[in-house]
Formats: structure tokens, sequence, C-alpha cells
């Protein structure tokens, strides 16, 4: 059972070097990774507690991935001096759970939140709305003051609603652009923001979701909840969702990379990846650019709360030109993830 396991935390680290589009099975294990960590640390305690030299298996192979372990997992705490930073929020709202009964979370609840936060930059993910999209956010700029500026892109969704992507500035923007993924309803917008008389381009980015049927959701909680009862055919249509999101987000990925090297400025990446830092996706995109929650986060990195197991999906990334002073997930439960903030000041 020991070397079955950490045979399998060993495939996951292939999931940051193998483009899920030639082979997806690493990607599955690369999401499981905090789970075949937690078991491998279990069996090497084991083996410690009983004096065996079996203990090396798991602990040769968790030292192996220590690198990842780092993206997850912060134990030294940072400074939380902010004095003459600025302040980026990301934030995958669900909707405002406009269709989540019962919850917290409400639009009043979230805009409250934000005004409390007062961040310079906001990247928010599955923004909706009914009626005109522009209209409601001028509405939200009214509701934040501050001059806050903004960039929005939705799609419709039918009977007159709309779901999409939207930054807010307080610094001056010089410039909007959007990337385009083909046949999927993944969104990414670019923001040129003006801060200290240096531009800087802001990606704010919401990577293709699993899109798990209500069959396959229903059949995840039951694997939570160890129950039986599903079909071998169920088990197929879930392994072919989680698939093509792997491979979606991988396309994704290359696409929005393409376009941060591309850019005349220094980069934020924010939002929501929808992919984990034990994969191809993050491993893409983080190339060459700091991650706000390993240089300057402490503790535990997890953002995503739903009903699946826990994980770390959401991202505040920088380039080099930017010191990432303090990194926080502030544990609020107005949606199925945690809201990420980092604090920057300019490095040059």
């Amino acid at each position: 059972m020991n070397l079955f396991f950490a045979f399998t935390l060993l495939l996951s680290y292939l999931a940051v070097h193998i483009s899920p589009a030639r082979f997806a099975l690493p990607a599955l294990f690369g999401l499981a990774y905090p789970y075949l960590l937690l078991v491998n640390i279990v069996l090497a305690l084991t083996w410690a507690v009983l004096l065996k030299y079996e203990v090396l298996i798991s602990v040769i192979v968790i030292a192996a991935g220590y690198a990842h372990l780092t993206n997850y997992l912060r134990l030294s705490k940072p400074d939380s001096d902010t004095a003459g930073t600025f302040k980026v929020l990301s934030y995958n709202i669900r909707l405002f759970n406009a269709f989540e009964k019962g919850t917290r979370g409400s639009e009043k609840e979230v805009l409250e939140f934000l005004k409390n936060q007062q961040p310079d930059i906001i990247c928010l993910q599955e923004f909706y709305g009914r009626g005109n999209p522009d209209q409601k956010v001028r509405e939200i700029r009214n509701y934040l003051g501050d001059n806050y500026q903004s960039h929005l892109k939705v799609m419709g969704s039918g009977g007159n609603r709309f779901y999409g992507v939207v930054t807010f500035s307080r610094f001056p923007v010089a410039g909007r652009g959007e990337i385009t993924h083909p046949h999927s309803p993944a969104l990414t917008i670019f923001t040129d923001v003006i801060i200290s008389r240096d531009t800087f381009r802001i990606f704010n980015n919401h990577l293709h979701s699993f899109g798990l049927k209500s069959m396959e959701k229903s059949f995840i909680e039951e694997i939570i909840q160890q129950e039986e009862g599903k079909t071998l055919d169920e088990m197929k249509n879930l392994s072919l969702s989680l698939k093509n999101g792997f491979v979606r987000r991988a396309q994704q990925a290359e696409l929005l990379k393409g376009q941060i090297n591309l850019s005349a400025y220094p980069v934020i990446v924010a939002g929501d990846l929808n992919d984990t830092p034990v994969s191809y996706t993050y491993t893409k995109i983080r190339k060459g650019l700091g991650d706000a929650f390993v240089s300057s986060g402490y503790g535990a990195g997890f953002t995503y709360r739903g009903n699946y197991p826990a994980n770390r999906i959401d991202y505040i990334l920088y380039d080099n030109v930017l010191k990432c002073k303090f990194f926080d997930i502030i544990k609020i439960r107005h949606s199925d993830h945690y809201p990420v903030v980092a604090y920057f000041t300019l490095s040059r």
C-alpha cells in the first residue's frame, strides 16, 4: 500500500511537466496532490513509530516534491506592515449566490465587503446580473466610491442575464483588451493601469471549469460522503469531464502565457485558474513570475471551500519589478472561494 501511494505521489509531480492534451493521467493525480501527500505523511509516521526502514519510502518521495509542498504551505510568517503599498484583491464571487438559496454572500454583502476592504485594484470572476451590464457596473462604482474605473467582459446567459469578469481600478486606466478562448466560457481581460507613472497590465482570468453535470456533482458528493450505488458509466462520464477541463485549461494557459510574454508592460496575473499549483496550467502561467502566496503568504494556501475537497486554485502572480509585502486569504463565506489579497510596492 505504501509503495502504491508513493508511486501516485510521484506521478502527481509529472502533472507540471506534461500537457494534459498529450497525456491527462498525471493531471488527475496532480489535482489530488494535497491528499496523496497527507496519506504519505501518515504512512511515514506509522513506519517511524514502528522503527522500520520502510519510512524512507514516503520520506524520499515527499522530499523529491518539496517545491510543490511550499506552493501549498508557508510556515514563515511574513511582516504584515503594508505601509506604502497598493492593494490587489481577486475574488470569484459565485454569481453573487443568485442560485444558492439560504446561503450568505448576496450582492449587498459582497459589495459591502469590497467597500470595507478598499482595494486599489479589484478582479472579480463569476460576475453576474440582469439587465444592462454597464449600468450594473456604474452602480457598483458609485457604491464603492473613490472614483474607481472599470473594465467589464460578459457573455449572455439568456433571460436578460449576463455573466463575466470585471476589473475595478483606482489608478488611471490607459488601455483595455481581452483574450478569446475558443469553444469555452472561460474569460480573460487585461487592463493597463498607471501606477506612479509606470504602466502595468492587469490580467483578470476565469479559466475553464470542469463543467460537471448535476449527476456528476452528486456523484462526487457521494464519494466524499462514502456512499455507494453509482455505476461504471457515471465514473466514465466524470473522468471525461475532468479530462476535458484539464485539456482546455492547458490550452488556455498557453494562450494566456503568450499574451503575457508579448506585454509591453510588467504584469499582474490574478483570478480563478481552476487548477492547482501541481498542474501544467499553473506552471506554464507562473514561469518567470512571482506567486504572492509563496513569497508573502502564511499557513495553508487553500482558496476553494465548496462541496468538493479543498484546494488552491485562486492566485495573484506578479512581475519581478514589483515586491509583494504581504498576502492574505480572507476566510469569509460569501462564496465557494475565498478572496485573496496582495500588497505590492515598486522594487525599481
